[in-house]
């Protein structure tokens, strides 16, 4: 039995999700629905039963005082709502947790109870993986869907993904099968350079997340973050002579097969976004507070405010790009371990 008391009749609602583990290459999905509960003060009304999905000893709670008492806080995955002002007044329920470690098909069920009981008419699931892409050039971000429909309307890619999937794909198909429209943003995080936190990756989630729902997301320091990470990786791999030829590498891989996008169609739609945000500026950000991705502003970190630089990028292998499990994370439509090739 759901129990949503407390929850104001919501408007034109749209459910955005991640979880962090094996979607969550950088934590970059995960801090990006954190970053918006966060900056839009959202409101927890509902935490699925720890019991019912987490192993504790993979994912274990933690212990902390608060006013000299003990509490322990259980791995969970929690729902809040948060509300955008403007002209055109909508609202977003957020979901943040881990991905469970059984019983997904109830855990998607649940999700899906909520969506149903809030009048949710969209979802949303952001996600993370690692790929071949480098740190020095604006981060990818894959759009998907299983909605052939939802591909045409929304100038989104249509999944055509087999083989081994994370909560993200079984979310995903889970919302196909009950008719609630779903869409799934991946970013590509450098494998290079794996560890988290990327802003910068998740700077490129929200950007999309902008551009897919037509909002306007408060960035607050993220921009200057994003800089200040590409920065720091670009000083550590200068380092390396062996990573430095590497990622020019990537660079020029990635110049080449990008050359043909560079067409009218492509520009004509930053020349949008720059319209759409042009009436607000400021240091770090494109007009109408859209930051940039280039890292080309002159920033670095202070390591004297406590802010540490990122670590050291791994040297890279020669095969494809392993991530935590020993996959080859390539695939944005079902998880960071699979083959994009089919999408």
């Amino acid at each position: 039995m759901i129990e949503l008391e407390g929850v104001p009749e919501l408007v034109d609602p749209v459910m955005v999700a991640a979880f962090e583990g094996w979607n969550d290459a950088g934590d970059a999905a995960s801090t990006a629905v954190g970053h918006l509960d966060r900056e839009w003060k959202g409101e927890v009304f509902a935490a699925l039963d720890a019991e019912d999905y987490y192993d504790f000893q993979v994912n274990r709670p933690t212990v902390w005082l608060d006013g000299g008492t003990r509490k322990i806080t259980w791995p969970t995955t929690r729902l809040s709502v948060v509300r955008i002002g403007g002209e055109k007044p909508r609202d977003l329920v957020l979901v943040r947790g881990i991905e469970p470690s059984m019983r997904w098909r109830s855990f998607c069920n649940e999700i899906l109870g909520f969506a149903h009981e809030l009048g949710v008419e969209m979802v949303v699931i952001l996600g993370a993986l690692l790929g071949d892409t480098p740190h020095t050039r604006p981060v990818p971000v894959s759009g998907v869907t299983s909605d052939p429909d939802l591909a045409r309307t929304m100038d989104l890619e249509e999944t055509r993904y087999e083989g081994p999937t994370g909560i993200v794909g079984i979310l995903q198909e889970a919302c196909t099968h009950a008719g609630v429209p779903a869409v799934s943003l991946w970013a590509a995080v450098p494998h290079y350079v794996s560890q988290p936190p990327n802003p910068k990756a998740t700077l490129a989630l929200l950007n999309r997340l902008e551009d897919l729902l037509g909002l306007r997301i408060p960035l607050g320091e993220l921009p200057e973050d994003a800089r200040a990470w590409q920065l720091g990786v670009d000083q550590l791999a200068s380092e390396d002579s062996e990573v430095a030829e590497y990622v020019q590498t990537l660079e020029e891989a990635r110049d080449t097969a990008e050359l043909p996008e560079a067409s009218g169609e492509a520009i004509a739609r930053e020349f949008e976004r720059y319209l759409r945000r042009r009436d607000v500026g400021g240091p770090g950000q494109a007009p109408g507070g859209h930051a940039t991705e280039s890292g080309d502003a002159p920033y670095l970190r202070d390591t004297s405010s406590g802010r540490t630089r990122p670590p050291k990028p791994q040297r890279p292998d020669r095969g494809k790009p392993k991530d935590g499990d020993g996959g080859t994370p390539d695939d944005p439509s079902a998880g960071p371990d699979e083959d994009p090739s089919d999408s």
